[in-house]
Order: C-alpha cells, then structure tokens, then sequence
C-alpha cells in the first residue's frame, strides 16, 4: 500500500468560483477608473500667473486682490480643486472680474520664499492677499466650489 503525506496533500488545483474572477475584475477596473478621476484636470480659462517668487510683486495692481494657491505636482486634492472649483464657469468668471490669480508650486525653490513667509505647511492652501501682501481669508485643504465662492464673494464685499 502506498504511503501518503497526510501533512502535505498532492497538489491538486482547483478552479476559483467564477465570483472571485468578476470580483476582481470589476475592482479593479473601478480602482483604475477612481485613478484616473483623481489625476485628471481638466483645462481651465483661469490665466494663473506661474512666476511670482517675491510678496512685493503684490503691489503692482493696486486695486486687486490677489488669490494664491499653493500646489504641488504630487497633490491629489489639489488636482481635484483643478477639476471641481477652478474649471467651473462663475469661479473663473468671479476670479478673472476681481482678483490675479497666483499658483505657487512649493516644490520649485523659487516659491520657498513665498512659502517661508506665509507659513505654509500644507496644500493645497488657498490665501487671498490684498495689494500689500495681508491676508485676508484663507482655506487650508480642499475647498468645494460652494465654500470657494462664498469665500470669494466674502472678500469682494469688503
């Protein structure tokens, strides 16, 4: 009579449920799908001015405000921000009407000084400055559109 291994059993491969293999399928198409969502930015008619490094560059329209957003490359949330607040028609409109819009990227050593004076420790950060380089609202993370332009149209009555 031939022996068997009782502790280690022939090999026998078994076929999975057919559900596992769907499973799978479907989470990860959903996940590559959220992927996708996450990083994808639309274009928008907002002309960010990219190469502002220095608060005394401020001034230079006196009677303007000035939106600054602090990003990265990296920043998820800051791309969501892109696609939800920045590429929606009243928030372009509301920003190019009232304010110069500033996108400072902390990564790029020539915005270290805009972020070392601001105390910026994470993004994205949205500050709005009047023509002297004072803050005067400010939103740390992302912002829906609802809060961004009540926080918009807040600053313009003022």
């Amino acid at each position: 009579m031939p022996q068997t291994n009782k502790l280690f059993p022939k090999n026998t491969k078994s076929k999975p449920h057919p559900f596992w293999r769907w499973f799978w399928l479907t989470f990860l198409v959903l996940s590559l799908a959220y992927a996708w969502y996450s990083f994808y930015a639309p274009a928008t008619n907002i002309e960010w001015v990219k190469n502002s490094n220095s608060i005394q560059e401020f001034g230079k329209t006196p009677n303007r405000h000035t939106l600054l957003f602090f990003t990265g490359q990296w920043c998820s949330p800051c791309r969501i921000m892109k696609r939800d607040v920045f590429s929606d028609k009243t928030v372009e409109a509301l920003i190019k009407a009232q304010f110069t819009p500033v996108m400072v990227d902390v990564d790029k050593p020539n915005s270290k000084a805009l972020v070392a004076h601001y105390n910026i420790q994470s993004t994205p950060t949205t500050l709005i400055v009047n023509p002297n380089g004072e803050v005067l609202d400010y939103a740390v993370g992302r912002i829906k559109k609802k809060k961004f332009l009540k926080m918009l149209n807040d600053i313009k009555t003022k």
